[in-house]
């Protein structure tokens, strides 16, 4: 019997995308925010089902501290994040059902939830994102994803707004934008190289960039690339299995944005 991992990934978006709509078709577009939130779950519980057992994911806060001993120290809050995965092997500071509060300690990932992007947008949700990720540190996995996204919108756009966050690029490392939009952020000496960009930058991955079938794996690549950088073991004995596209993802990338700056979104 032969495999078809591209198919098992793919029905993991369609899984999403059959529960993403449940609660607009009940109540209409009245009630957005219970409706965001709903989404939040139903990405939280497809993320639960692949964490290894000492990770958990819930949402809440970060909170750091400047200093271990004074007694009047300086704390840091971070703003509510959708989807926080955490090593379950250290103590939280607060639990009550999925909501927690931990400090940055045992943070592994960081993820931003959204019904649907516009460029327009992008700017702010980056600035979010970027903000609470500083909190913990550049070294998780801190991602955007859009159930949702305008391809109408210019490309250009989009890498406008990515190449202005300069150095910061690093602290919102995955965007997925939509079923079939992947942004991926690589170090100037990783793997993937860039022509013409002697810095870290984004690779702009579309997988409806294909002449045989359009391809719907933006979805199932932020999940893998979250698995991938959040487990303490070594997973390349299944890297066909979470990264399946024929000839690689490379060959979908169509842009990149070069962070060529040292600045902050504003």
């Amino acid at each position: 019997m032969s495999t078809n991992p591209e198919e098992f990934q793919e029905s993991v978006t369609k899984e999403l995308e059959v529960v993403k709509d449940r609660v607009r078709n009940l109540i209409g577009n009245a009630h957005w925010g219970e409706e965001g939130r709903y989404k939040e779950a139903v990405l939280m519980n497809v993320i639960r089902r692949f964490l290894p057992s000492d990770l958990s994911a819930g949402t809440g806060f970060v909170v750091k501290s400047e200093a271990r001993r004074a007694v009047h120290e300086r704390i840091t809050v971070s703003k509510q994040i959708d989807i926080i995965v955490y090593d379950n092997r250290i103590p939280v500071l607060f639990s009550e059902g999925d909501f927690i509060i931990t400090t940055h300690t045992n943070v592994r990932g960081l993820v931003e939830v959204k019904t649907k992007v516009e460029n327009a947008q992008l700017r702010e949700i980056l600035r979010k994102s970027i903000s609470n990720t500083k909190i913990v540190g550049d070294n998780i996995f801190s991602g955007i994803f859009a159930f949702e996204y305008n391809r109408r919108n210019s490309r250009e756009h989009l890498v406008r707004t990515l190449e202005s966050l300069g150095e910061d690029g690093k602290y919102v490392n995955h965007i997925s934008l939509g079923s079939q939009i992947f942004v991926k952020h690589w170090t100037r000496n990783g793997p993937v190289r860039s022509d013409g960009c002697d810095h870290d930058f984004y690779g702009i991955y579309d997988f409806s960039d294909d002449g045989r079938r359009p391809k719907k794996l933006s979805f199932s690549y932020f999940i893998s690339n979250l698995l991938y950088s959040v487990s303490e073991h070594r997973l390349s004995d299944r890297l066909w299995l979470l990264f399946p596209a024929k000839g690689g993802k490379e060959r979908y990338r169509v842009d990149t944005a070069c962070l060529r700056r040292r600045g902050t979104v504003s």
